[in-house]
């Protein structure tokens, strides 16, 4: 009796992973074995940098409300304790918006807290 493979199958799953490549350079767009390989470990990468773009906003944020919280004569954690002191409750993400786009809001939440 023959031998029953079903390449159909595996010849579509080997395109699918080959067209996912496209436009990676040398090898790692053409060669099933290295294409599969970079395809496998681009997935790590991208479960990783979803977290990672976390911690790099609020850094962003952080350093944000401080450059602004400085030009009102305070440091950032004075701020922040202040904020805190006082029961207002905003994010970072808000405030760094208001110090970016309004800095008279973000002077006014300023003065309030001091």
């Amino acid at each position: 009796m023959p031998r029953s493979v079903n390449h159909v199958a595996s010849k579509a799953k080997r395109t699918r992973i080959l067209k996912l490549t496209r436009g990676y350079f040398g090898a790692r767009k053409n060669v099933w074995t290295v294409a599969k390989n970079t395809w496998e470990k681009g997935l790590t990468y991208a479960y990783r940098d979803r977290r990672n773009k976390k911690r790099t906003f609020r850094a962003l944020w952080i350093q944000r409300i401080n450059a602004a919280a400085r030009l009102n004569g305070m440091s950032y954690s004075q701020l922040m304790g202040a904020l805190t002191k006082s029961g207002i409750e905003i994010n970072r993400k808000v405030l760094a918006d208001l110090a970016m786009n309004n800095p008279e809001a973000f002077k006014a939440i300023v003065d309030k807290v001091k």
